[in-house]
């Protein structure tokens, strides 16, 4: 398998906002995401799409914002403004760029190559926003592009607004019908090595519900939550940390294994319990997010 660059980072908030509000993009220094987002797709009429470009473009030219990873999401690859996006990623060099509406790992690979041929650092990755029905059905070829040559994919994003609007599937609060849809994306970035963000909560002033879809969210593995409003942060922050008593199970885990003579042994009893060396895998891996998030949001 192709071993790739990925940086590892918490990305359990982030925050979506117009690249056409400055106003929103000015306040940015002041919160506790990990990672923001900067829209000109949807959230920007195309009446302001070229000032949303110059919008985002003075934002790279600031200083950058400890810990915060900066995505620009561009528009639709089939739509008249691609190019100019494309062109914007390639002057001011974001975390990452996100692709809206994939359908197929072609998408993904495109952006790869047009970065590759325009020189473009590796540290310009590519995330998918995974809102079509084919994007679902494909979610495991494209999540393996990022495992090819040159491949950038580091994260998979859903899209759920998009979905429901191209399938019929009503808002519900349970997200009962979504559900088969978002672990399949969960299973398919596990696959392959990829970060994956919940979905937006459109209610931004229900917190309670929005706390509930963070906790579910986590339970079904992902990474963190894509966010529309920032008094969602605290909430996908406290949701998405491992919390203490998780830490102190990983220490003890990796105690245990890293006593003399563990090396030879692929389970141990830890407290009455069988612990196997996949649970040591687990409990380095959930060690190392909680160092990461302890040095972001001590």
């Amino acid at each position: 398998m192709t071993q790739v660059f990925r940086p590892s980072r918490p990305s359990r908030s982030i925050l979506c906002l117009p690249g056409s509000n400055e106003r929103a993009i000015a306040k940015l220094p002041s919160l506790t995401m990990d990672g923001v987002i900067l829209d000109l797709e949807d959230a920007v009429a195309e009446s302001e799409k070229d000032a949303a470009r110059d919008k985002i473009r003075a934002f790279f030219k600031a200083p950058a914002i400890d810990g915060v990873e900066r995505i620009i999401r561009i528009n639709d690859l089939a739509s008249r403004h691609a190019a100019k996006d494309l062109a914007l990623v390639l002057e001011t060099s974001p975390d990452a760029v996100l692709i809206p509406k994939v359908r197929s790992p072609s998408d993904i690979l495109d952006v790869a190559a047009h970065l590759a041929d325009n020189d473009a650092p590796e540290t310009i990755r590519i995330w998918a926003m995974m809102e079509t029905p084919l994007s679902i059905l494909n979610a495991g070829a494209i999540a393996e592009t990022g495992r090819t040559a040159g491949g950038r994919l580091d994260a998979l994003v859903v899209g759920l607004n998009d979905l429901r609007k191209e399938t019929g599937v009503l808002p519900d609060p349970d997200r009962t019908f979504v559900t088969p849809w978002l672990m399949q994306v969960v299973l398919a970035g596990r696959a392959y090595g990829l970060r994956v963000i919940d979905a937006v909560c459109n209610e931004f002033r229900d917190l309670k519900r929005f706390d509930r879809e963070c906790a579910t969210g986590r339970a079904m593995g992902f990474d963190g939550k894509m966010l529309i409003h920032p008094a969602q942060i605290p909430a996908a922050n406290a949701r998405y940390r491992p919390s203490p008593a998780e830490i102190a199970e990983a220490e003890e885990i990796i105690a245990g294994f890293s006593a003399p003579g563990a090396d030879r042994l692929n389970a141990l009893d830890i407290g009455g319990r069988m612990v196997e060396r996949l649970h040591y895998e687990q409990a380095l891996a959930l060690k190392a997010r909680a160092d990461l998030i302890a040095r972001r949001d001590p």
